[in-house]
């Protein structure tokens, strides 16, 4: 199955100037790197057949018959070739001369898209030689290789598996890019061959453009401008080459290269055709442009067979990387921050009740508190942060709880809960040596009690400390830790929490603080519900019964954000963690995942409020609606069948 993943490339070829058989050759010769590789389109640069450069000889006969000649040597040498290939040629047609990208399929011109903004820079005049669209007859058409092309910006190319339009760098460029419309009328992936003259600051500019559009139109965009062999009289060209998706950089080609570049990736079109679907401004926007027409080729290109992607998934989704990192923890860590501000203001609330166990989740959910607090002006001490130990508390997370905050300023209480569950086992009747779910959620819900009735008799706010990974697998105890006055950390999955409170830890001056918060860090993550070890060390991994939440959280991530199958999601998890688990490790926690999160839905479905920090949330009023009782069976007899 290929997944809805399109190979693409984009190639940036060595030329010489009016050399058009140079120029085939090279052409030619990347053409045949990219059938090695199976890819499915591949664009190369704006007039790439002449050269970009050629000045007034774009109106000699002589260079309009090489670049025909060129042409027909491309045709007869991709015959058999699968891949929907566009290069860049001068057309002279009823007495105008047009820049046009010409698409090639199976050796014939599947059609001729001509440029419509024309350029009027000094590096580049090209309105010197080259008409825009707007000036020609509606019905134009142009005859190349003794075959009539009709003639239109607005066209969309069709294939059994993805359609695709056209447009120039001069128009990515405009106020109003083409793309725009072409994206509109339908086109999943636009092709931009570019000629844009190398500048200081010119290639960040480009490509922040690039990837802001195909943000806008949630499209798969491929960009390729010319390189190494065109003049350097007045300006040079350092071979610019993208390949983006929706806003996301998936490839780009190095700079001043004196080779031949061809950087190849996949577009995923089962993603962008989701991301339409459930972007309400995009739909409305499609409307408007309903009744516009436009020009349609067909394209009967067959899928091609390959094994495995040149596109790189990262592991953790949730997790930018290099200096995005600390920039996205202080962003989450101030929304959360902002959005208890508000809550405790809205209120009343004279205080804060939080339970702190000296696990990751309680930590945050206590930093965030101390930050809401500090915001509001309020004095520290009027956190009421409650350490509750019970059967398995285990002596490093205790002191952990104790150390941190005793560092952090708020007031402490411990009350202890295994004398009140001791009391409840004999009042239902339970063994206090059956260690079962009974057991565990027993001590939960005395804990989440004594949260509630110390917030009702201080006129204080429960802060929640579940996360998103625990809420997506159900890993909480119904109206025990499951439930709270305000969940800070509701949208924030395990994997990232990590990062948060060691960004925090890193950032703080205070040694006892940072020490605590990234030894609460490397502690094994654990309800602690049932007895230590005989070296009174965590027995109760969550991990170890549930999975790692690194898996989890991949798994979370492509189901809500992309609606990926299961199928898609163990292919892509089996690339992202092939050094670390293997094929049957991931099989098993996918389906453990897939029936654990249709199974606890009820349980997102009366979750408290929480701020929104990112595009993946489980918010029953905003985020995910899904009945309490779907059946997974779709999803785990596809996780059966891998």
């Amino acid at each position: 199955m290929d997944y809805g993943f399109v190979r693409v490339g984009a190639a940036v070829p060595r030329t010489k100037v009016a050399d058009c058989k140079y120029n085939a050759t090279e052409i030619l010769n990347i053409i045949n790197e990219a059938e090695k590789e199976n890819v499915e389109i591949l664009l190369f640069p704006e007039l790439c057949l002449t050269s970009c450069s050629c000045g007034d000889l774009y109106s000699h006969s002589t260079l309009l018959k090489g670049a025909e000649d060129a042409l027909q040597t491309l045709l007869e040498a991709t015959k058999d070739n699968n891949a929907v290939i566009v290069v860049g040629a001068p057309v002279a047609t009823q007495g105008t001369l047009l820049n046009c990208a010409v698409v090639i399929w199976r050796g014939g011109i599947a059609g001729v898209v001509p440029q419509n903004t024309i350029p009027t820079n000094s590096e580049s005049s090209q309105r010197r030689w080259f008409s825009s669209t707007k000036e020609l007859p509606t019905d134009c058409k142009a005859t190349i290789l003794g075959k009539e092309f009709e003639l239109s910006e607005k066209r969309i190319f069709s294939t059994p598996r993805y359609t695709f339009a056209i447009e120039f760098g001069s128009e990515l460029l405009s106020p109003a890019p083409q793309s725009t419309t072409l994206s509109l009328l339908g086109a999943e992936i636009i092709l931009c061959p570019a000629s844009n003259c190398e500048t200081a600051g010119g290639r960040k500019y480009i490509m922040d453009q690039m990837l802001a559009q195909s943000a806008r139109c949630c499209s798969g965009y491929i960009y390729s401008s010319c390189g190494y062999g065109e003049s350097s009289g007045d300006a040079v060209f350092a071979g610019n080459a993208f390949i983006a998706e929706n806003g996301s950089l998936l490839e780009e080609s190095k700079r001043f290269s004196l080779d031949c570049q061809l950087i190849i990736s996949e577009i995923d079109v089962e993603k962008i055709r989701h991301d339409r679907m459930t972007n309400s401004t995009f739909a409305d926007a499609r409307k408007e442009y309903a009744a516009q027409s436009y020009a349609t080729t067909c394209i009967e290109q067959q899928a091609t067979e390959r094994t495995g992607l040149k596109r790189k998934f990262t592991a953790h989704p949730f997790i930018p990387d290099g200096e995005q990192l600390k920039e996205r923890c202080d962003e989450i860590f101030n929304i959360q921050a902002a959005g208890l501000a508000k809550r405790i203001e809205h209120t009343h609330a004279a205080t804060c009740v939080i339970g702190i166990s000296g696990g990751l989740d309680s930590t945050l959910a206590l930093l965030v508190t101390a930050k809401a607090f500090d915001l509001l002006g309020k004095q520290r001490d009027r956190i009421i942060a409650i350490t509750m130990p019970g059967f398995g508390t285990t002596d490093r997370t205790y002191n952990n709880a104790l150390k941190l905050m005793k560092s952090l300023g708020v007031t402490i209480k411990e009350i202890s809960i295994k004398e009140a569950c001791i009391q409840h086992f004999k009042d239902i009747g339970h063994d206090i040596d059956t260690h079962d779910v009974t057991y565990e959620n027993s001590q939960a819900r005395e804990r989440t009690q004594i949260l509630m009735d110390m917030a009702n008799r201080l006129n204080g706010l429960v802060v929640g400390t579940g996360d998103l990974s625990e809420l997506a697998l159900g890993w909480a105890t119904y109206n025990g830790d499951h439930m709270s006055m305000y969940g800070v950390n509701a949208a924030v999955p395990k994997t990232l929490i990590q990062h948060i409170v060691r960004e925090i830890a890193l950032e703080s001056n205070e040694e006892t603080i940072r020490e605590t918060l990234l030894d609460i860090v490397d502690t094994p993550i654990s309800p602690e519900l049932t007895p230590a070890d005989d070296k009174g060390n965590i027995k109760q991994k969550t991990e170890d019964l549930v999975g790692p939440y690194e898996l989890h959280d991949y798994f979370l991530y492509h189901t809500l954000r992309n609606a990926y199958s299961p199928a898609k999601i163990y292919m892509l998890a089996t690339q992202s963690f092939e050094d670390k688990y293997d094929d049957a490790t991931i099989k098993k926690w996918l389906t453990t995942f897939c029936r654990r999160f249709f199974a606890q839905q009820f349980k997102r479905s009366c979750m408290p409020d929480g701020p929104k920090i990112g595009s993946c949330g489980l918010s029953p009023r905003g985020e995910w609606k899904m009945a309490t009782d779907t059946c997974s069976t779709l999803w785990t007899d596809e996780c059966n069948s891998l």
